[in-house]
């Protein structure tokens, strides 16, 4: 009799941790849940796929738009350079000879009482050097007279004077007939 008696307390035990008998019900009402869980994973990471391979095509244009960047601004300088190059002095000067330009010495100067200052001659191919301003110099830090001084007296004649931006004097460059100084 003790062997019948063992395998009811062990059925017992087993009866008390799984329920028989009401238990489908119990799973009937879990399926649901279950398959709501799984549908909600499922596209959760459908949806960090998707994310995913839309940040690595951006990314993918970003380094294309950086190349193509890189490329066009390699190109800027490389226009600028040759631009700059043009533009020297040096280069400006051998294109204008090429021209048959020549400078064109000492400069002569309107004041505004409507006198002549400085003396001009003809431009010839040994001619002063080419000045880097146009403009004359006058008194003062900023290159202007001030309102409150003093007009300049007209000057006649700066034969051996310096021409006022520096360039050779007048007398290098054999004075014109036709012009002469107020």
């Amino acid at each position: 009799m003790k062997a019948q008696g063992r395998p009811r307390g062990r059925q017992k035990r087993l009866t008390a941790l799984l329920p028989s008998g009401g238990g489908s019900a119990g799973t009937a009402a879990r399926t649901p849940f279950v398959v709501l869980i799984v549908v909600l994973l499922g596209s959760g990471l459908i949806t960090l796929l998707l994310l995913n391979s839309a940040l690595n095509q951006g990314s993918f244009e970003l380094s294309k738009l950086e190349k193509t960047t890189d490329e066009l601004t390699d190109e800027q300088q490389a226009l600028q350079q040759e631009v700059d190059a043009y533009s020297a002095p040096g280069a400006l000067e051998r294109r204008a000879r090429r021209l048959g330009m020549v400078p064109g010495g000492s400069p002569a100067f309107l004041l505004p009482d409507g006198t002549v200052r400085g003396r001009t001659g003809p431009a010839t191919s040994q001619g002063a050097p080419l000045s880097t301003s146009a403009e004359p110099s006058a008194p003062g830090v900023s290159g202007h007279r001030s309102p409150s001084a003093p007009p300049l007296p007209p000057v006649r004649d700066l034969a051996g004077a310096p021409a006022p931006d520096g360039a050779a004097p007048a007398a290098q460059a054999a004075p014109s007939p036709t012009t002469s100084g107020r």
